[in-house]
C-alpha cells in the first residue's frame, strides 16, 4: 500500500523487457530484497540492491499495462516505498495497481500552479470524479474537472518541483490508477459480491451514491 507522495526521483540507468534498474539514494536508506516500491506508480518487488541503485522485476502484464515497457536509461521515475503501519497517510490509498494509461494533453500555467489536462479511456475515467482523487504516475493528485474521456489536475510548486510529470511532453503515457472505493462501491451496487442488507438505497441513505 502507497500514499502517492512521491519521496524521490529515480533515474533509470538500465531497461530490459524482464527487469528495470533505477538510481536512488533516500529510498535505498531501508530498501530490503522483496521489499514492494512504486515506480511510476507501479508496484513491483526488489530483486537487488546494490550501492545508489535497485533492480525491480518486470513481467507481461506490467509491460502491457504500464509506461515502464518504455523506459530508457535516462528517464527520471517518481519512487515511493510501501507505506509502514505507523506512516502518514498524506496522500490517499494507492496500491499501486495501475487501471491503465492515459496521455497528457495540455498545460496552462493559473498565477503559480500549473493545471495539467489527460486523457484517459472511458474504463477508466468513469471511476474519475471531481474533487475525488487520482494517482498519476504515482502522485497523489485531487481532480478538478472530470470529463467523459478524461480529467484535469492543478500542481502547487512544491508538487513541480518533486515529481517528474512535467518532464512528460504533451502526447506522452503517464499511469493511471483510481480511488479503489469508486470500483468496489460500482460492483455492490451493480449486485455482484453485494454484502447481506448493502443496497442502492442503503447506500444512498448513507451518502456512498
Amino acid at each position: 500500500m502507497f500514499t502517492g507522495i512521491v519521496e524521490e526521483l529515480g533515474t533509470v540507468v538500465a531497461a530490459s523487457p524482464t527487469s528495470l534498474t533505477v538510481a536512488a539514494r533516500q529510498v535505498l536508506e531501508d530498501l530490503r530484497l522483496g521489499d514492494s516500491i512504486a515506480v511510476d506508480g507501479t508496484c513491483l518487488t526488489v530483486t537487488r540492491r546494490e550501492e545508489g541503485r535497485f533492480t525491480v522485476g518486470l513481467q507481461p502484464e506490467t509491460l502491457r499495462r504500464t509506461t515502464l515497457g518504455q523506459a530508457r536509461p535516462g528517464r527520471r521515475v517518481n519512487l515511493e516505498r510501501a507505506l509502514p503501519a505507523n506512516g502518514r497517510l498524506g496522500g490517499h490509498f494507492v496500491q499501486g495497481h495501475v487501471d491503465g494509461t492515459g496521455r497528457l494533453i495540455g498545460v496552462r500555467r493559473e498565477g503559480d500552479a500549473l493545471v495539467l489536462r489527460f486523457s484517459a479511456p472511458r474504463e477508466v475515467a468513469r471511476y474519475v470524479v471531481s474533487k475525488g482523487f487520482v494517482a498519476v504516475d504515482g502522485v497523489s493528485l485531487t481532480v478538478v474537472d472530470a470529463e467523459p474521456e478524461g480529467f484535469t489536475v492543478s500542481l502547487v510548486t512544491y508538487t513541480q518541483e518533486h515529481v517528474g510529470l512535467l518532464d512528460k511532453r504533451p502526447g506522452e503515457e503517464v499511469n493511471l490508477e483510481v480511488d479503489i472505493l469508486a470500483k468496489y462501491v460500482e460492483r455492490f451496487v451493480s449486485g455482484g459480491g453485494r454484502a447481506p442488507g448493502l443496497t442502492s438505497e442503503f447506500l444512498a441513505e448513507h451518502g456512498f451514491v
